[in-house]
């Protein structure tokens, strides 16, 4: 029984010896994985240093036990379970080490592209010729210059500003002044035209082919002209004979700054022309015209000065009345005198 109790354990014990010298190598060669891990980890960060010698410190820890479980023999399958499991979290943690040490790599890479962005743009700007530096001296001196220029120009703008708002109330103040005297002497020519149209109106008598109209005086053409005539008859000279006198007679009284004038204006019905007359005339508007031409020319012979006289021809596009009665056509063929400032 002894002898077949020493030969039991002579047999188990060279296996048990060959399966504890693989584990301690698998241990030894994991071992070695994680010393080298540490080195190459420790040259890259101080961080990753640290990280590591915690691990180193659980990887002794570990050594540590499975010497411990070495010495007692009596490891079992449930614990080598566990030290594979740890080890394969060890290398998950070693691999997201890695793939950490990537993200640094490639963060200190866009860093030193930077750095090498920023050196080239330092290089170019040491490049810059003695040349180009003077160039932007000068360009720097004409913007100087340029602004001192746009700084005069904005005060002359002002001064200019200033003036023209003062010329404006000058020239509101003339305008004032000059709307005054305009009206002073607009007044002066109502008062001399009144005492024209009273003067008149004695001279001629109290007819009913002449009137006053508004401003004017109405004369009827058949008192001047015959029919289909612009020759002034002696009946019509002596009525322009009455007014020249009492022009003449109030001339002198009219201020001489006023420039005043006698307007002359030819009127024609609208009966149109008739064979016998269109010989002479071209239409009312002409016959109108030559008509009140002869007036101008008539008076300017009794002495009125041709500078206050003015002839002008209407035709029939005025008339005085509506209507193509016999009286109607007499009142629209006339001629009309109006005192007026020039």
């Amino acid at each position: 029984m002894a002898r077949r109790r020493r030969s039991s354990e002579y047999n188990i014990w060279p296996g048990f010896v060959d399966g504890l010298t693989t584990l301690l190598l698998v241990l030894m060669f994991v071992l070695s994985i994680f010393v080298v891990a540490q080195f190459y980890l420790g040259s890259k960060l101080t961080t990753v240093k640290e990280e590591l010698a915690t691990k180193d410190s659980e990887l002794a820890r570990l050594t540590a036990r499975i010497n411990e479980l070495a010495e007692q023999l009596g490891l079992a399958q449930a614990e080598k379970d566990k030290l594979a499991s740890q080890i394969l979290a060890l290398e998950t943690t070693i691999a997201g080490k890695d793939a950490e040490l990537a993200a640094i790599g490639a963060a200190l890479a866009a860093s030193q592209a930077a750095v090498a962005a920023s050196a080239e743009e330092l290089e170019a700007e040491k490049a810059l010729s003695d040349d180009q530096k003077s160039q932007i001296a000068t360009l720097n001196a004409q913007l100087a210059a340029l602004r001192r220029q746009l700084q005069s120009l904005q005060e002359a703008l002002d001064a200019a500003a200033a003036k023209d708002k003062e010329q404006e109330v000058q020239i509101k103040n003339l305008s004032q002044q000059l709307n005054a005297a305009l009206a002073r002497k607009v007044q002066e020519l109502q008062e001399v035209r009144s005492r024209f149209f009273e003067a008149l109106r004695a001279a001629l008598g109290d007819r009913k082919d002449i009137k006053v109209v508004g401003d004017r005086f109405v004369f009827e053409s058949d008192i001047l002209f015959g029919s289909c005539s612009a020759t002034i008859g002696e009946p019509g000279k002596l009525e322009l004979d009455k007014l020249a006198a009492v022009l003449l007679d109030i001339k002198d009284d009219i201020p001489a700054d006023i420039p005043w004038v006698l307007r002359v204006d030819g009127h024609a019905d609208a009966t149109p022309l008739g064979p016998s007359c269109s010989q002479f005339f071209k239409s009312n508007l002409d016959l109108s015209a030559q008509r009140a031409i002869a007036v101008v020319d008539y008076l300017k012979s009794r002495g009125v000065p041709a500078k206050r006289l003015m002839a002008t021809g209407s035709g029939s596009e005025w008339p005085l009345v509506s209507g193509y009665s016999a009286a109607a056509l007499a009142q629209n063929r006339r001629i009309e005198f109006k005192l007026d400032a020039r």
